[in-house]
């Protein structure tokens, strides 16, 4: 990953540039805001260029034997710490018990969340922490000499996924490092982290991409029609992975309006017969596929509430051409008196999903429940 595979973030990637060449690299470094930004992609890019061994004032070199070892990265003085399951042995993990599953998950994209790495662990119903066993690693870790580099490096990928415990154990080797160490935590919720922790870092906050800037990575790197490209940026919201989510599945954004737009015309005409089929159908689909639909009606439920309250005008509302088609005569039926209510029970049947629950009974029983509330 280099800085110039990163879309939008140019002041930032410029001020980390800057402070290389000035020679002011602060040993303790938190990246932090929302999801789909490019922290995680920053902190690796901004880590091979501290590497790398013939770098220009642009950017890493790309051929040096640091630039080869990081495009694997099984560079030895590169660190990763990340939320990980606890086994079912009972013993206690740490990241390098999952290096593995990490490395391949990060070479085929920087952009992903939580949700896909807990996938990418095969454990996506588990709750994901760094553990008290980490901090000793790190601190083992880190009491080693660099083998290569000048700067030993420790990214932590959400930190605020430490107990206090943890945290604590990480206080005096973040505040006073041995020689030449660096560490970048990357955080999406840095107002969860301790403050002792955070009051050891230079904060660094990564904004929003723009919606030109998705346009333009969609474009080049997928190869997309400009135009999709420019209706998938404005619904990502200047999140990319949720950009690069929705470019993969853009295939399937038609059958998951199609399925949206049956529920909500069978609940209106309070067709019962039509909404056992409806329910029999959508609990055949695998669980995956049965909460991106969930997610999807969850953003049209949103959109068109919006779109009640001249958000159309206002640019607030982000559909693409056949969604906005259904949302100008549907947007009406969702207003005041029933969108917390909807927004519950959708959430409420993707929590049972995730958690395996009967879905013929899930997906009649929310069926039923819009048919009361779309009226």
């Amino acid at each position: 990953m280099n800085f110039s595979q990163i879309p939008g973030q140019e002041a930032v990637i410029d001020r980390l540039r800057c402070s290389v060449a000035e020679n002011r690299v602060s040993h303790a470094m938190l990246l932090y805001g929302p999801e789909g930004a490019g922290k995680f992609a920053i902190a690796l890019a901004f880590a091979r260029y501290i590497s790398c061994e013939s770098r220009t004032a642009e950017d890493a070199c790309g051929v040096c034997p640091s630039c080869v070892k990081y495009d694997k990265l099984i560079h030895p003085d590169l660190h990763f710490v990340f939320p990980v399951i606890k086994k079912k042995s009972g013993t206690e993990p740490v990241s390098d018990t999952y290096i593995s599953q990490w490395r391949s998950m990060v070479l085929k994209s920087p952009w992903f969340s939580l949700n896909n790495w807990t996938e990418a662990m095969e454990v996506a119903n588990e709750q994901a922490l760094i553990p008290v066993a980490e901090a000793a690693e790190i601190v083992r870790k880190l009491s080693l000499k660099s083998f290569e580099s000048d700067f030993k490096i420790m990214i932590i990928w959400l930190p605020e996924k430490m107990n206090a415990e943890t945290a604590n154990k990480l206080l005096k080797i973040i505040e006073e490092p041995p020689a030449r160490t660096l560490f970048i935590l990357v955080s999406e919720e840095d107002d969860k982290l301790l403050p002792t922790i955070t009051s050891r870092c230079q904060h660094i906050r990564i904004p929003s991409i723009s919606a030109e800037a998705l346009t333009g990575h969609l474009t080049n790197v997928t190869g997309m029609d400009p135009v999709k490209a420019s209706e998938i940026a404005a619904i990502a919201n200047g999140n990319m992975v949720k950009a690069m989510a929705l470019a993969r599945d853009d295939d399937n954004t038609g059958v998951l309006l199609d399925r949206f737009t049956r529920l909500m015309r069978t609940a209106y005409t309070r067709d019962i017969h039509s909404l056992v089929t409806w329910s029999e159908e959508t609990a055949a689909l695998g669980r995956e596929r049965q909460k991106s639909f969930l997610s999807y009606s969850l953003r049209m439920i949103r959109e068109n509430f919006v779109m009640n309250f001249g958000g159309k005008e206002k640019k607030m509302v982000h559909l693409t051409r056949d969604e906005d088609s259904f949302s100008l005569k549907f947007h009406p039926f969702i207003n005041e008196s029933n969108i917390n209510a909807l927004n519950r029970e959708f959430n409420l049947a993707y929590a049972h999903v995730e958690s395996n629950g009967n879905t013929k009974m899930i997906f009649l029983d929310l069926a039923l429940k819009t048919m009361r509330l779309i009226r």
